[in-house]
């Protein structure tokens, strides 16, 4: 019976494994513009994401865990809505993150597309969370923490685009008159 459970535990993260990479690039593929801004913020402001996650996460979980303790069921079930919502939302912040490593791989002389980018930063990602203790629990919960503050700040706030400059003179070709 305990090696059955050995297997079945072993078995299940085995499939995680395999299936978060593609759970990261199809979020990458459907929402695009949410993930690029997430991505964004990971890259320009690692800080702040870390610090609004920190911040909002107590702040979504603090009802969460009083709906699982309400003695009636269609509570708990709410809970675990709610507890998979903030799953689906974290994995949009990990997807920018996993682009955002994948964009650092290519930098290093990794030759591949966007999408092959991603899926390695992705699969880095694993391998970093598998560390035995440090991937436990240093990298993992900082990473959720991060990718949630990202995902946050990427729905409620665009980041600024960069103002274009105006033309110098110089740039401006004369068109002649004479036909």
């Amino acid at each position: 019976m305990i090696m059955a459970d050995v297997f079945a535990v072993f078995g299940t993260l085995l499939a995680v494994g395999i299936a978060l990479p593609g759970l990261l690039l199809t979020w990458r593929l459907l929402l695009p513009n949410v993930i690029a801004r997430a991505q964004q913020r990971l890259e320009q402001t690692p800080w702040r994401c870390l610090f609004v996650g920190g911040f909002a996460l107590p702040l979504y979980l603090i009802p969460v865990i009083i709906l699982f303790n309400l003695p009636w069921g269609v509570f708990k079930a709410m809970g675990a809505g709610a507890t998979f919502i903030l799953l689906a939302l974290t994995s949009l912040g990990a997807a920018g993150l996993a682009g955002f490593m994948g964009q650092r791989l290519q930098s290093l002389g990794l030759d591949a597309s966007t999408i092959g980018a991603t899926v390695r930063g992705a699969v880095a990602m694993e391998l970093a969370a598998a560390f035995p203790l440090i991937g436990w629990f240093i990298f993992i919960p900082l990473t959720f923490i991060a990718s949630f503050g990202a995902t946050v700040l990427a729905f409620i706030s665009r980041i600024p685009r960069p103002t274009k400059q105006p033309a110098s003179t110089q740039d401006v070709q004369e068109i002649p008159l004479s036909a």
